[in-house]
């Protein structure tokens, strides 16, 4: 339950800002906000009341709508209680009238976490960081691209656009210019970014056409995580209303460049504040290089995490920037794992893995539990890789969705770090997505069997 006097102030504030709409969100598995709107009286009432409530198969929905339901999510479709931290509480900026946003937690009546939820299993992870005296920092970047905006979303193929109506061709990675052109759409982001207190650092043209990255600053991870769900939903929106879409798509096209979600993660101690990843003297620690280990072992093992969907496979190509296995090195871009340069204040690891298509509370929390993992088990990693490894043997990515979800079935360790109820109704909702994906006839096979075999 929440303080009286806490909610009181609330109230005060929430009519003070003459705010009459509430949105309670929740990530689904998509990352794709989920939730109710409702008046602000409403709201306060629910919060004395524990009365938010949303059916719990939201978080056994696959990203065509439908339902994975099995013998840890039932069909009765019992609901669960919307818990909102009001720490992120904010303004919604886009809406028309004055309208606040909140991230919710998801309880059983009993005051247990839904297991079902994202942002409950990164706060699982984290738990067992705290209980060893350690907190994970961590610093998102996401690759998206800026496409037209299209009435009929089937229709192919997708083009990427300039915000002044002319195309963005070719490749322009780190071009001044090309942000010069879509300057109103990022201010529009900026100030929304502000309106929802979420720290945003450096933006870039990235190389594909109409592709940009932007990083959020590092932070405490459930902290970044949160400001990252409320990010793609910002770009998402402000795109609309500068006549674009904005795709997080992890290849939205055969011929260019990915969209990747890059994680740079560290960890402190909790007591003294100092990165537990480099000793005194400026050298890897051993905590570090187990950290490294068990990103090596287990990202293999996690893999529908990181990349969520058939088309996540796609951005894993040695033609296009994106890594195809866990070897580790410093200053190297062309491994899964790089070490970036800088004082051991800052010494981390960056996880390349992970598609722009994965929702940040999973692909943060799964990064972290795989290093957590080899941090406990006392795991060593591969030699530093010298070279280019885009060709390198060893260490590869599984190829194909069907293998990172076998991978993950099989793992007795992601089982008992994340649950069994969660990793079966995850999974069980992967290979729905599969199938309808497999049930459309394709392009590919319309033009080289229809007519030939």
């Amino acid at each position: 339950m929440y303080d009286a006097k806490r909610i009181e102030e609330l109230d005060n504030w929430l009519k003070a800002e003459n705010i009459d709409d509430i949105e309670c969100m929740v990530a689904d598995n998509a990352g794709i906000a989920r939730g109710k709107s409702m008046p602000r009286v409403k709201f306060i009432e629910g919060l004395k009341s524990r009365g938010l409530k949303l059916p719990e198969t939201v978080f056994g929905m696959t990203i065509t709508g439908d339902y994975a339901l099995n013998d840890h999510l039932s069909e009765t479709e019992r609901d669960v209680i919307l818990m909102p931290d009001l720490d992120t509480l904010c303004m919604t900026p886009w809406q028309p009238e004055p309208t606040a946003a909140v991230i919710c937690d998801a309880e059983l009546e009993n005051g247990d976490p839904c297991v079902f939820s994202p942002r409950q299993l990164l706060k699982r992870v984290l738990k067992l960081y705290e209980d060893e005296g350690w907190q994970p920092i961590v610093a998102p970047e996401f690759e998206f691209y800026l496409i037209d905006r299209q009435e009929d979303v089937e229709s192919l193929p997708i083009s990427p656009v300039g915000a002044s109506g002319r195309r963005d061709v070719g490749s322009a990675p780190y071009s001044i210019d090309s942000l010069d052109e879509y300057a109103a759409y990022f201010d529009d982001v900026y100030d929304a970014c502000e309106a929802q207190r979420i720290d945003v650092d450096e933006l870039i043209h990235e190389a594909g056409p109409a592709q940009f990255e932007f990083n959020v600053t590092h932070g405490p991870a459930l902290q970044v995580a949160d400001q990252s769900f409320l990010f793609k939903r910002i770009l998402r929106a402000i795109a609309i209303r500068h006549n674009m879409f904005c795709t997080f798509m992890a290849s939205p096209y055969p011929d260019s460049y990915g969209s990747a979600m890059h994680i740079h993660q560290s960890v402190v101690d909790i007591k003294t504040g100092k990165n537990i990843f480099a000793n005194e003297d400026g050298s890897h620690s051993d905590l570090f290089l187990s950290h490294i280990a068990g990103l090596q072992k287990y990202l293999h093992e996690t893999m529908p995490l990181f990349a969520p969907f058939v088309n996540s496979y796609r951005r894993f190509s040695m033609a296009w920037s994106a890594p195809t296995n866990t070897h580790w090195s410093r200053e190297n871009r062309s491994v899964g794992l790089r070490v970036p340069g800088g004082p051991k204040e800052g010494r981390r690891v960056e996880n390349r893995i992970a598609g722009s298509d994965a929702n940040p509370y999973f692909a943060i929390a799964t990064s972290l539990a795989c290093g957590y993992l080899g941090m406990k088990e006392g795991l060593e990693p591969s030699a530093e890789f010298k070279g280019s490894a885009y060709e390198a043997r060893g260490k590869a990515l599984p190829r194909h969705f069907l293998e990172g979800m076998k991978n993950m079935r099989r793992s007795k360790a992601i089982r008992d770090i994340f649950g069994e109820g969660f990793v079966e109704t995850y999974l069980d909702a992967k290979e729905m997505e599969y199938d309808s994906y497999s049930s459309v006839l394709s392009p590919w096979e319309t033009k080289y069997l229809l007519l030939t075999v």
